[in-house]
C-alpha cells in the first residue's frame, strides 16, 4: 500500500473513533413551556404500528399561532380529506357564506294557446343539491308561465363547467362508488345527504324463497338500467349481495343471495352522465305536471335570447358546508373547485378552481409552494401538503369574517348526531374529547389524518394537524389518542 493510501486509512479510522456515525432522526422540536407534551406525544408516535410510516404532526396555539410541537411537520404527505379544509376555506372567502347556485329553465320560441313553438332548456350552474321535488317545482313553475306542450326539444345545458367529469386521479374500479362520483354543472341528488351524481339502489327480499329480490332504484330513472341476478334464499340462508355499475355504462347489476326476512342491501351508485340523470329527472317532473314535450331530448348551450321561465335557488354556501365537511363529501369539494374556477377565472375547470385555492393560501401566508394539488377532496393519492401548512391554515382562518361557519362545520368528536358529530360521531367517546375536538377526517388506503381545533384541561386552546401515511393495519386509534392526549393535557 502506497504511503497517501496509508494515511487516508489512518485519517478515516480517527474520525470515526472521534465521530462515531449517529442514526438520523426524524425532525421533532417543542416550546420550552411545553416539554411534558414532547414526552407525551413522542410515547404515542414510537408505537410498533407506525414502524415503517411517515407521521406529520404540528401542534400550535390557537391564539398566537407558536408552534408548540412538531414531528415532520414540514414533509410533504397525503393529506386525504384533510384536502377539504383548503378547499372549503378558499370557498368561504372566494365565494362567501351566502353564495347560492341557481337552477334554470329557458323557453326560445313563441307561446300560444300552451303551445311552446321551440325548445325548453334546463340550466345548470352547479347545484350539487337539487331533488327530485325540485325538479317538481321548476316543472310547475314551467306550467304556471303558461306552457303546456312543448313542440320543439327538451335539452340539458351544463355547459357552465367544462365537460371534464372526474378528477385525473380517479381510480377506474373507483368510478361507480358514490365518493367518486361524475362532476357536472347539471347534476342531481337522491337525497338530503346530497351526494350528487348518484341513485339509491336497494335490493330486499322477496315473498317466496327462489324469486329474485326485490330492487327500487331512488330517485326513480330511466338513466340507469337493473340487471337482476338475485335470488332470496331461506331464512337461515347467506346474505351477500353486491350492486356495481358496469364500467362505461349506467346498467348496474345486482347479485347474490338475500334470506327470507332479511334486512335489505344498499348502495350509493354513481352514474355516468349525472346530467342525463337530472334531465331525465326534470323529463319525468314535466310528465307529471301535465306538460308533454314532443321532441326528444338533447344537450346544448341555452341561446342568449332565450326566456327565463323558471328558476330554483340552493341552500347558501354556509348550509351547504354542514353535508360538504360533516359527512367528508367528494362530491361538493369538486364542485367548489370548478365553481371558484369559474367565478374568478371564467373557467369551471379542475385547473383554474386550483389556482383560486393557491392564490387565496398566498393571502393568508400559507405556502402553496410546499404542496401539490390535484383536486379539491383529497381522494387523489397525489395531493401532497406538509401538516405544518394545515396547522398555518387553521390558525390564519380564525382571523376571518366567516371563521364562526367554517368552525361549526366541521365535526364533533363523540357526538352522536349525524349532522353534528359527523364522521367523528363515534369516536372519542367519554373522553376528553368528546364534544372537545372539532377535526376535519380523512382517509385513503394507508392514509389518515386529522386537522382542527381542542381545548386541554388547562383551557388552553390548540390547533393541531395529524397526518399518517403508508403504514400497514389500522392506525385510527393511535390518531385518537394524540387528539384526546391534547384535550386531557395540562401542565
Amino acid at each position: 500500500m502506497k504511503r497517501g493510501s496509508q494515511t487516508a486509512v489512518l485519517l478515516l479510522m480517527s474520525l470515526v473513533l472521534f465521530f462515531p456515525f449517529q442514526p438520523v432522526k426524524t425532525e421533532v422540536t417543542a416550546s420550552l413551556d411545553h416539554e411534558k407534551l414532547v414526552d407525551q406525544m413522542n410515547l404515542l408516535l414510537s408505537d410498533e404500528k407506525l414502524d415503517g410510516a411517515l407521521s406529520g404532526i404540528s401542534i400550535r396555539a390557537a391564539d398566537t399561532g407558536e408552534v408548540l410541537y412538531e414531528h415532520d411537520a414540514h414533509d410533504r404527505l397525503k393529506p386525504a380529506s384533510n384536502m377539504k379544509l383548503l378547499t372549503g376555506a378558499a370557498a368561504m372567502d372566494t365565494l362567501g357564506i351566502d353564495y347560492t347556485f341557481d337552477t334554470e329553465v329557458f323557453s326560445e320560441g313563441k307561446v300560444r294557446g300552451g303551445n311552446l313553438h321551440g325548445d325548453l332548456y334546463l340550466k345548470g350552474n352547479g347545484d350539487p343539491t337539487l331533488l327530485y321535488e325540485d325538479f317538481q317545482d321548476l316543472a310547475q313553475q314551467v306550467k304556471d308561465s303558461g306552457i303546456k306542450r312543448v313542440k320543439g326539444t327538451l335539452i340539458a345545458d351544463d355547459t357552465w363547467y367544462d365537460d371534464i367529469r372526474l378528477s385525473e386521479d380517479i381510480s377506474w374500479n373507483d368510478e361507480s362508488r358514490y365518493y367518486a362520483s361524475q362532476i357536472s354543472a347539471l347534476t342531481a341528488a337522491p337525497n338530503e345527504d346530497y351526494d350528487a351524481g348518484t341513485v339509491i339502489v336497494a335490493a330486499y327480499p322477496a315473498e317466496k324463497e327462489g324469486e329474485e329480490a326485490v330492487v327500487e332504484v331512488t330517485p326513480e330513472t330511466d338513466h340507469v338500467t337493473i340487471t337482476n341476478q338475485t335470488k332470496t334464499v331461506a331464512e337461515d340462508g347467506e346474505k351477500d349481495v353486491t350492486i356495481e355499475r358496469k364500467h362505461g355504462t349506467n346498467e348496474i347489476i345486482v347479485e347474490g343471495t338475500i334470506p327470507l326476512e332479511g334486512s335489505r342491501s344498499r348502495s350509493w351508485v354513481a352514474v355516468d352522465e349525472p346530467s342525463g340523470l337530472a334531465l331525465d329527472l326534470f323529463q319525468r317532473a314535466l310528465e307529471e305536471a301535465g306538460i308533454k314535450v314532443k321532441g326528444k331530448t338533447t344537450y346544448a348551450e341555452t341561446p342568449e335570447k332565450a326566456d327565463l321561465v323558471a328558476s330554483h335557488t340552493s341552500m347558501p354556501l354556509e348550509d351547504l358546508f354542514i353535508p360538504f365537511m360533516k359527512l367528508s363529501n367528494n362530491g361538493h369539494a369538486e364542485v367548489l373547485i370548478k365553481e371558484m374556477g369559474r367565478v374568478v377565472h371564467d373557467e369551471g375547470s379542475w385547473d383554474k378552481g386550483l389556482d383560486v385555492v393557491e392564490e387565496y393560501l398566498e393571502t393568508i401566508d400559507v405556502d402553496a409552494d410546499t404542496m401539490r394539488l390535484r383536486d379539491g377532496s383529497g381522494m387523489s393519492h397525489v395531493n401532497m401538503v406538509p401538516a405544518d401548512e394545515i396547522s398555518e391554515l387553521l390558525y390564519h382562518v380564525q382571523q376571518e369574517p366567516w371563521y364562526e361557519a367554517f368552525y361549526t362545520s366541521l365535526p364533533v368528536a363523540g357526538d352522536e348526531e349525524r349532522f353534528v358529530g359527523g364522521t367523528l360521531r363515534n369516536r372519542m367517546q367519554d373522553t376528553a374529547a368528546e364534544g372537545n375536538v372539532h377535526a376535519k377526517t380523512g382517509s385513503l388506503t394507508g392514509v389518515t389524518s386529522l386537522s382542527g381545533y381542542v381545548t386541554t384541561k388547562d383551557g388552553e386552546e390548540l390547533i393541531f394537524s395529524i397526518l399518517l401515511n403508508n403504514y400497514l393495519g389500522s392506525v385510527q386509534e393511535i390518531e385518537d389518542k394524540l387528539a384526546v392526549t391534547l384535550a386531557e393535557y395540562e401542565e
